[in-house]
């Protein structure tokens, strides 16, 4: 079991909060795939103007909790390979599709398992979740920098 706590996420990401989107890791398997969780709050800042009336999580918050879990992966698989550090930062998208809308009390399942990796370059394939079914699917594309 990996350490899973808010700690390792910040050393793993430079995104802090409001922009944090990661809460916890589930599940990590090196080099393979993480599982992270993404607890949805009323208190989000963006709800406040997205939409006041039907608060619905933006669909780019959504992928970019996905292309954070992916960088925790790619950071936990770095540091058992001895790499160096660098930013992680997302370059594609592929196939993204919304299935349904997450709102204020959802907890955000982030699956994401490592499809192809060419030096510094990053393929996933990325699901996000709440309650087993899914609201997002994409292929991130992503590449991690030398400083």
């Amino acid at each position: 079991m990996v350490e899973n706590g808010a700690e390792l996420i910040m050393r793993a990401l430079p995104h802090r909060h409001p922009f944090l989107l990661v809460d916890r890791i589930v599940e990590y398997e090196s080099g393979k795939s993480i599982v992270a969780l993404k607890n949805v709050s009323i208190s989000e800042p963006f709800f406040a103007g997205h939409f006041p009336d039907m608060p619905v999580m933006p669909g780019v918050l959504i992928l970019e909790a996905l292309a954070q879990a992916c960088g925790v992966l790619s950071y936990l698989s770095r540091e058992k390979e001895g790499e160096r550090e660098g930013y992680f930062l997302l370059t594609g998208l592929d196939g993204c599709r919304f299935r349904k809308v997450v709102r204020p009390g959802d907890s955000l399942i982030l699956r994401c398992a490592l499809e192809r990796r060419v030096r510094n370059l990053f393929r996933f394939a990325a699901r996000a979740e709440v309650g087993g079914a899914a609201v997002c699917e994409a292929k991130i594309l992503a590449a991690r920098t030398e400083d």
